[in-house]
């Protein structure tokens, strides 16, 4: 090796440590970064975009919403961002961007009723994925996902970015691992957030630079209420799969990471609109689900009206163990050893502000969330260069989204449901059974019915 050589080498070895040593294509920097797509270009596709940027020699080409400003909007933040300084291509249609099988890597953050059918589409376009959570609207949509994610052979991270949080990461390790709860025989999730949308729900005309009708696509038609964007999406179920869709999906899935669990064997659930029945919103202000295994259940509870009872972990997940309890979120943990009234171990989150100084500029970003969120694309990016699987694989986000779903359904049914994992289907309950797909509006086909 001459000098030349060797002097490149090392440029290239110091610029792959930098973005956590990946490079797809080669371990050459001259050679063409990764391509990337952006579907739903609102808050946490903006968000996605953004920490995708800051860790990896990426391009994004393309970028589609079908509400133009928000559109035009991502595609002058992205210019701004990358390294190129290029502004994306704008769509308002996601078939006619994946059309051009030009993207190595696609993210999906639109509302939930839309991630089976871009997802899906996606994959078969070549791409590798990132869809955020819970990743479906139904049952048999998530099922669909995987099997298509497994035929076409490609990486799809799902948006359940606790796994890569860096303190939970470091609390799994040191407190789970180390086994200093023992036996953990009960776990309670929560969310007291007063998060339910709530607001006016009159008809009004649809703006001229919102396709109301793409909006709304496979779901339901509701009258436009309003720009359906953050808020308004959540508190319908016709378009989410409601808070615990939305907040204890999130839980879920870090505990049964934490604990290496899979399907639940049965789920209950009771709630609905107790309190807040002003508005338009229809999804549950007060519920409590339970997530039954073998020798252990994992009890949710969200209430949208009152106080939490720990105002220092009002999202959080705790763990109950023989020898002590940990309570974890998104901000911190804490570990009290049995006996003890006061934590033994504490640790906050990491924020990273002077490393990506950007974030502290960025419109609505989640500073709790931003590392996270940059680790989780690494993982990510890592598996699409190792072709194996990444930490939220598509499999685990199905596992943790249909267990939500199922709860609501448990809900409306009123009634305990058994689940059987190779079969997919609810044990003995035909009527919830017909429940795990709902049906598509026309012209939009259900992809458990495409051939």
């Amino acid at each position: 090796m001459n000098r030349r050589d060797f002097l490149k080498a090392g440029a290239v070895g110091s610029i792959a440590s930098a973005f956590g040593g990946y490079f797809v294509r080669g371990e050459d920097p001259e050679r063409k970064p990764l391509r990337v797509g952006l579907i739903g270009a609102g808050w946490y596709g903006k968000s996605d975009v953004c920490r995708l940027i800051q860790v990896a020699p990426v391009e994004v080409v393309s970028i589609c919403d079908v509400d133009r400003k928000m559109l035009a909007g991502a595609v002058d933040l992205v210019a701004s961002r990358q390294a190129s300084g290029k502004p994306p291509r704008a769509y308002g249609d996601y078939r006619e961007m994946l059309k051009e099988r030009d993207l190595d890597i696609v993210l999906i953050a639109t509302p939930d009723h839309w991630h089976a059918l871009t997802m899906i589409a996606a994959v078969e376009s070549g791409a590798d994925v990132y869809v955020q959570k819970p990743i479906s609207i139904d049952v048999a949509e998530g099922a669909a996902m995987l099997a298509a994610a497994r035929k076409h052979r490609r990486v799809v991270q799902v948006g359940t970015q606790r796994r890569s949080t860096p303190h939970l990461v470091e609390c799994k390790k040191q407190i789970i691992e180390a086994g200093f709860l023992g036996r953990v025989a009960h776990v309670e999730m929560c969310c007291y957030y007063h998060m339910r949308f709530d607001g006016d729900s009159s008809v009004r005309a649809v703006p001229e630079h919102l396709d109301w009708e793409m909006w709304v696509g496979p779901a339901p038609f509701r009258p436009y209420e309003g720009l359906p964007h953050r808020g308004w999406w959540r508190g319908r179920m016709e378009y989410s799969n409601g808070i615990v869709g939305d907040m204890c999906i999130h839980m879920l899935d870090t505990v049964r990471w934490m604990l290496g669990l899979g399907w639940p064997r049965r789920i209950s659930s009771a709630g609905g609109i107790l309190v807040r029945k002003q508005g338009g919103s229809n999804t549950s202000d007060t519920q409590v689900a339970t997530f039954a295994y073998d020798d252990l259940n994992l009890v949710w509870t969200h209430r949208t009206w009152g106080h939490a009872p720990d105002p220092e972990y009002p999202w959080a997940l705790i763990l109950y163990g023989e020898k002590g309890t940990l309570k974890a979120s998104v901000h911190s943990y804490d570990f009290y050893p049995a006996g003890k009234d006061e934590p033994t171990l504490h640790k906050n989150a990491v924020y990273e502000r002077e490393r990506y100084p950007e974030d502290l500029t960025e419109k609505d970003i989640e500073l709790f969330a931003a590392p996270a969120t940059r680790a989780h694309m690494r993982d990510f990016l890592a598996a699409v260069r190792s072709r194996g699987r990444p930490i939220a694989d598509i499999e685990e986000g199905h596992i943790s989204s249909a267990s939500c779903i199922l709860a609501n359904l448990a809900m409306k049914l009123g009634r305990t449901l058994a689940w059987d994992p190779a079969e997919g289907r609810v044990i003995g309950d035909d009527e919830a059974n017909r429940l795990l797909r709902r049906p598509y509006r026309s012209p939009w086909v259900h992809p458990a019915d495409r051939a």
